[in-house]
């Protein structure tokens, strides 16, 4: 018999200390509640971008410019990039091996939507003002 089927701990004692089962759920449920937010935002989305296009700039800047579109396209931003970055950390969890791996990619993923997000935040404001 080898060392390791003779060890006299439980399946439970094995378990603790490995860290807290509660993070995952954490995780997992945040990614449900964005993807959820994210229907009524992108349905809001396409048919606003059908229902402007071949549109002249004028009008594209006219529609922006109404506090609740404005809102409503920031809002999709910073919730669609939240969402993206989110799941590509559960993508670096199950499938890249090596702790620092994992922390690069996952940091440099963060680091992108929140620019990206500020950049495209920016950029709506600035066509907002202008229309």
């Amino acid at each position: 018999m080898s060392s390791k089927n003779a060890s006299l701990r439980t399946p439970l004692a094995h378990a603790r200390g490995l860290g807290s089962a509660k993070s995952g759920f954490a995780h997992w449920r945040g990614l449900r509640v964005t993807a959820l937010a994210l229907v009524p935002l992108t349905i809001w989305f396409v048919i606003s971008v059908i229902a402007h296009l071949g549109s002249p700039l004028p009008e594209i800047r006219a529609w922006l410019g109404h506090p609740v579109n404005a809102a409503l396209f920031i809002l999709f931003i910073a919730i669609g990039l939240h969402h993206a970055a989110n799941g590509l950390t559960e993508v670096y969890e199950d499938y890249v091996h090596g702790h620092h791996t994992k922390l690069v990619a996952d940091l440099a993923t963060k680091g992108l939507a929140l620019f990206l997000g500020a950049a495209m935040t920016v950029s709506v404001l600035k066509i907002a003002m202008l229309g």
